[in-house]
């Protein structure tokens, strides 16, 4: 007999049938091979078994221990065929039978109905196949075996995973396609194009950086694995589903959002040489896009990005805002925008717009009415441009608007002349702002910065805070950031209750996370006692406070550790409330016999001393004062008579506890000493 092959669709099976019969079938012959090798196909350890039908014809059994179909990508399939071949009336063979294979990719064809006819009048073979709703249909010239028209139906897209992985690393992961497509086999690969439906289809690649989940569309495609490179074209209209395409991540509409791309594969490396998306109300883009065989970006080039806001955020920039901290966003206006970004870092972007509000639900920053842009590149020089805003908020400090003017320059985009913006009833000047984007990390950014006559009241109102008097100012002569940290050289200093608060080794990380940290140092000089305790209504307490606040730590905003050592040293008047209140805090009581109803007759006491130190680590404040006592610490050390002192018992106190009875001092709740 004469062996040929259709290389598609079970194109073993055509090995015997393929030109016909060159003599009549022997009862009971059994042939049997290690290997038999057609153009496309291998098949290992062969055995065939055909027998008469009583009701005529033949009864044909094959096997296979191992099929090879490398076009496909199809190694080491199981195959097994049991079925009946009888000619008809018109001459036609027909060949009825079970199919199964034994670890197909995406377990194709593991229990599938086959019906093969061939016609030499026609010069044709016909291959219908059918499992579950999954129906394949295909047709052959008997003179080239090698080409086949194909209709799918139902088809489940993991099936394609052998193919699809003679391409790229990626895999289907679900989802149902109808195809209608030629196909063309070559000893190099193959070549097919044709129009395709989806439903519900998704895949995913190792590294994850091209994923899809619940595709729905149509469109049409060409794949070429004859060259080197691969190529694959596609020209779609997808509805629905989530796309994610390197950092492009989509959220599709129902309606149609056209998708145009021509890639190339090599080695497990793919490019999108040319990317188009045409979402008309949200998104426009044309681009290129590469990554390497493990996955990882390699480029990244947007020439064209238009963006109307909202939509292009709920359905594009949500979740790569997202990595970057921002999550609900509030959006509003267009933005026009270029991007070129290669493995080495960023190389060069610009933006315009004419009207662009930002706001994050958190309130941590805003910006309304922003217009112009920036143009920035990592070589030569740009042209310079105008950026404007009429306010500005961060972590809810409202920053008035201004107009800056910026240049690219040899890889730095610098402010070109310093800008004011009202701050508080103070201001914020900006003498110097440089950014190089492609520098080494903590190279990037040059900035000096001043702030003056910032309302300590206003400050402290819009952060939330009891209502401080005076004024803030100082200067940040540098600020440097380093990965996701901001640290700012220099310091602050404020005018606070008749003294000074001094902040130096100020950073924050993560400014825009879920936990942002903050860490400073904190020197406090000559503060007004009276002024602190009437602000707090802890109860009167008169003299000048000095102090620091070492290797403060906020994650979130909340303290979790600190230096906190606080000293009155120079003798004033305490009101019996602070007493009480002092008392509390520490967990201690009164010494030196100072009776319940002696305290009563007197208003206020005089003291010489008062001292409170707590170190905080994690949720644990460790608790002292001015001089350690016999099963405790002194925090008030009277002076004159009555003689007062106020021992402190709790040397360790759960910091939520600690917050409490502050917060019931203040409220006037505290227990009394009686």
């Amino acid at each position: 007999m004469r062996f040929s092959s259709s290389h598609l669709l079970l194109g073993f099976c055509l090995l015997f049938l393929g030109g016909g019969w060159a003599a009549p079938a022997r009862a009971d012959v059994v042939f049997a091979a290690s290997s038999i090798s057609v153009p496309g196909v291998k098949l290992s350890t062969v055995t065939v078994h055909l027998s008469d039908r009583a009701a005529g014809g033949i009864h044909l059994q094959l096997s296979a221990k191992q099929a090879d179909v490398a076009a496909m990508g199809w190694r080491k399939v199981g195959l097994a065929l049991d079925g009946d071949l009888q000619r008809d009336a018109r001459m036609r063979w027909i060949l009825d039978g079970q199919l199964q294979l034994r670890g197909a990719p995406g377990a194709a064809l593991s229990d599938a109905t086959l019906r093969l006819v061939t016609s030499e009048t026609t010069n044709t073979i016909q291959v219908d196949i059918e499992q579950g709703k999954a129906k394949a249909s295909a047709a052959l010239p008997l003179d080239q075996p090698t080409h086949a028209q194909i209709t799918l139906t139902q088809l489940p897209a993991a099936w394609l995973q052998g193919l699809l992985g003679t391409v790229w690393s990626g895999r289907p992961t679900g989802g149902r396609l109808d195809a209608e497509l030629a196909l063309d086999v070559r000893d190099s690969g193959l070549q097919s194009s044709g129009q395709f439906n989806l439903a519900g289809v998704g895949f995913d690649t190792p590294a994850g950086t091209l994923a899809a989940e619940g595709l729905g569309g149509s469109g049409r495609f060409g794949l070429d694995t004859t060259r080197v490179p691969s190529r694959i074209d596609l020209d779609a209209s997808l509805r629905g589903g989530e796309l994610l395409l390197g950092p492009i991540y989509a959220s599709l509409p129902d309606h149609p959002v056209q998708l145009g791309l021509n890639a190339t594969a090599q080695q497990g490396a793919f490019a999108l040489d040319h990317l188009r998306v045409n979402d008309a109300d949200a998104l426009q883009l044309e681009g290129a896009l590469a990554f390497d065989a493990k996955g990882e970006l390699k480029q990244l080039k947007l020439d064209r990005l238009h963006a109307v806001f909202p939509a292009a955020y709920e359905r594009y920039g949500r979740a790569w805002l997202a990595t970057m901290g921002l999550r609900d966003v509030q959006l509003n206006g267009q933005l026009n925008a270029s991007v070129d970004m290669r493995a080495s870092g960023l190389r060069a972007f610009a933006f315009t717009t004419d009207g662009l509000d930002f706001g994050e639900a958190d309130g941590r920053i805003a910006v309304s009415d922003l217009r112009g842009g920036l143009d920035w590149t990592a070589s030569g020089d740009r042209p310079a441009t105008t950026l404007q805003w009429k306010g500005f908020k961060f972590y809810r400090l409202p920053v008035g608007g201004t107009q800056s003017r910026w240049q690219s320059r040899n890889g730095a985009l610098a402010l070109q002349q310093p800008i004011d913006m009202a701050l508080l009833q103070g201001q914020l000047h900006l003498g110097e702002f440089s950014w190089r984007p492609a520098a080494a990390s903590g190279q990037r950014l040059s900035t000096a910065l001043n702030v003056t006559g910032v309302d300590m009241a206003a400050f402290s109102q819009t952060m939330g805070w009891p209502k401080f008097p005076g004024t803030l100012g100082g200067a940040i002569p540098s600020l440097k950031w380093v990965d996701d940290r901001v640290e700012l050289a220099g310091g602050l200093s404020v005018n606070l209750f008749g003294g000074f608060a001094d902040i130096t080794d100020l950073s924050l990380q993560q400014p825009f996370g879920n936990s942002p940290v903050l860490a400073a140092d904190i020197k406090l000089s000559q503060l007004d006692l009276g002024a602190i305790t009437s602000v707090f209504d802890f109860g009167s307490i008169t003299g000048k406070l000095d102090g620091s606040i070492d290797d403060l730590r906020l994650v979130n905003w909340q303290p979790v550790a600190f230096k906190a050592r606080l000293l009155a040293g120079d003798g004033g008047r305490i009101s019996q409330r602070a007493v009480n209140n002092l008392t509390s805090v520490g967990g201690g009581g009164i010494a030196a016999g100072l009776q319940g109803a002696v305290l009563k007759l007197f208003k206020t006491f005089g003291y010489k001393r008062i001292g409170l130190n707590c170190t905080l680590q994690g949720s644990v404040c460790r608790m002292s004062g001015l001089e350690r006592e016999q099963g405790g610490y002194t925090i008030v050390e009277g002076s004159g008579l009555p003689r007062l002192q106020v021992i402190g018992h709790q040397a360790e106190v759960d910091w939520p506890t600690l917050v409490r009875r502050l917060k019931e001092a203040i409220a006037g709740n505290a227990p009394e000493i009686r």
